[in-house]
């Protein structure tokens, strides 16, 4: 198992910024190897900021854009036009304005989809969708106040799941409805990001990284095969615990 690596900025906008620059450069490092790279996206402000990042960015054209796979690590299970869906905030950030392969471009069902109002049928055909699959690149996930990434939240049985996506009823953050890959799933990635600011998320920064388990942090449970980054502001590292070696906040 790799050592989470932890790197700092000093403000949520240098943060995003970062991530942003840094991503554009490991899809087009793994474009150049001749392999299509698989993305993981996350919701959240910071992640839908990163995306607007890249859209502002003289670098977003280094990127072949037809050869970029996209999937999400949850959705919220509401119509596809609403302000709620993941999909639909990355597309305003980015996605409509980049020459995407359609067909590369995985969304998860919305209720007003195929599937209407059955978010099992929705969650099982995201799990055929990825089943066969030797995993994700990267998978950017936010974190929560309670620890809890994709929409896998704490002693909820989602974190006791190992199917590939799952239905998430009575979520404790609303919406209440919604689909997510499970920790196991998240794991198959090569490397995994987590990106969150401000001091909300501190407490749980500390206890994912100071050893708790993935049942009571389910983020202590996202590691990639070959990398696990936590990229931070300030403000969320304040708690982190002593003994783990940060790069100077930028």
């Amino acid at each position: 198992m790799n050592t989470p690596e932890i790197v700092l900025h000093s403000s949520p906008t240098l943060l995003a910024a970062a991530v942003a620059a840094r991503l554009v450069t490991r899809i087009v490092d793994i474009q150049s190897t001749g392999k299509i790279p698989s993305i993981v996206l996350t919701g959240g402000s910071t992640g839908i900021d990163v995306l607007r990042y890249i859209n502002s960015s003289p670098a977003r054209d280094a990127i072949d854009w037809r050869r970029v796979e996209l999937f999400w690590g949850d959705e919220r299970f509401v119509p596809a036009d609403s302000e709620d869906r993941n999909e639909k905030q990355a597309r305003d950030a980015l996605l409509d304005q980049v020459p995407l392969n359609p067909d590369l471009v995985h969304a998860m069902a919305a209720s007003d989809g195929p599937f209407g109002d059955d978010v099992d049928a929705g969650a099982a055909a995201y799990a055929d969708l990825i089943a066969g699959r030797d995993g994700f690149d990267i998978t950017l996930l936010g974190i929560g106040p309670d620890g809890h990434v994709a929409s896998i939240f704490p002693e909820h049985p989602g974190v006791y799941d190992d199917r590939l996506a799952i239905a998430v009823r009575n979520s404790p953050k609303p919406p209440p409805t919604r689909i997510s890959l499970t920790l196991p799933t998240i794991r198959t990635s090569d490397e995994v990001w987590v990106i969150t600011a401000g001091e909300a998320k501190s407490g749980a920064i500390a206890l994912a990284l100071g050893g708790a388990g993935e049942i009571a942090i389910p983020a202590a449970g996202a590691i990639g095969k070959a990398r696990t980054l936590w990229l931070l502001d300030k403000a969320a590292a304040v708690r982190l615990p002593s003994g783990f070696s940060r790069a100077p906040v930028a």
